[in-house]
């Protein structure tokens, strides 16, 4: 039996949708491997994935609640209040960061051998459902201490992880591929994460915003994400997806990760050269 190999024009490219399932142990040990890279050995890694959410929602607790004194109208602790904006926001901060600097990551892998590269920053993503996780046992421990019982919303989370997946793999491919040829971009993620913050409603309710300011508002896809989270923990908060809003930040989200798949795509076959 004679074993033959085609070579045909375009084969790659026709079948990219189905080398990503073909390679898909590959994203497992990426995925694997940057959580070993992370967390193996260091006292930090899981320190750090602690105490960074907990204090950040101290610092919003005294800023926002006991000097600008922001009114709320809960009757929910505010401490949980800002640790359910905080829970998206910091997979997204840790998602964007990670993924946009991950093809820099991997310059051997990717003038090596061939796959298709938008396994690298998945991957990234996918990890920093590590430090999530992490945080949303600190949230169920902040239960404990507040005697607080969440409401039954609160099983439709995985709902909002797979929009907050999706609210931080299109920024954070886009941005892995203009990293790729312009290295001075590297320099402006830390700007957008920290910008982001505070036009995100993590510290206060995106209720509080002006009614006829709420479409531009919207227009940041974290804001849906983080509403979404906050009516799953917090009794009282107002249901994201009977309002305008959230439908306007899902849209903006879906239209991130397409234009983000098609700019990857583009310039992928590149990258190999520019890297």
């Amino acid at each position: 039996m004679n074993n033959r190999i085609v070579i045909e024009p375009g084969r790659t490219e026709k079948n990219y949708w189905k080398d990503l399932w073909r390679y898909r142990e590959l994203f497992y040990i990426l995925s694997w491997r940057d959580v070993k890279v992370k967390y193996k050995q260091t006292v930090l890694g899981v320190l750090w994935a602690i105490l960074r959410p907990l204090l950040t929602m101290i610092v919003f607790t005294f800023v926002f609640g006991r000097v600008a004194k922001m009114d709320t109208n809960s009757s929910v602790p505010y401490s949980i209040i800002v640790f359910a904006g905080l829970l998206p926001w910091q997979f997204f901060s840790n998602a964007l960061t990670e993924s946009s600097n991950s093809l820099i990551g991997n310059t051997n892998l990717i003038t090596k051998v061939y796959f298709p590269r938008l396994i690298i920053p998945a991957s990234s993503v996918i990890t920093s459902f590590i430090d999530f996780f992490i945080s949303f046992a600190i949230l169920l421990l902040l239960f404990l201490v507040y005697g607080y019982m969440p409401p039954a919303e609160i099983f439709m989370m995985p709902l909002f992880w797979i929009l907050a997946f999706f609210a931080s793999f299109g920024p954070g491919l886009y941005l892995t591929a203009l990293n790729v040829k312009y290295r001075d971009f590297r320099y402006i993620i830390p700007f957008i994460v920290q910008f982001g913050l505070f036009i995100s409603p993590v510290g206060y309710s995106s209720s509080q915003i002006p009614e006829k300011w709420q479409w531009a508002y919207s227009l940041n896809p974290m804001v849906g994400v983080i509403d979404g989270f906050r009516w799953c923990i917090v009794k009282d908060a107002p249901n994201p997806l009977m309002h305008y809003p959230f439908y306007i930040s899902l849209a903006v989200t879906i239209l991130m990760v397409w234009l983000a798949i098609y700019q990857f795509r583009k310039m992928e076959k590149n990258f190999a050269d520019l890297i």
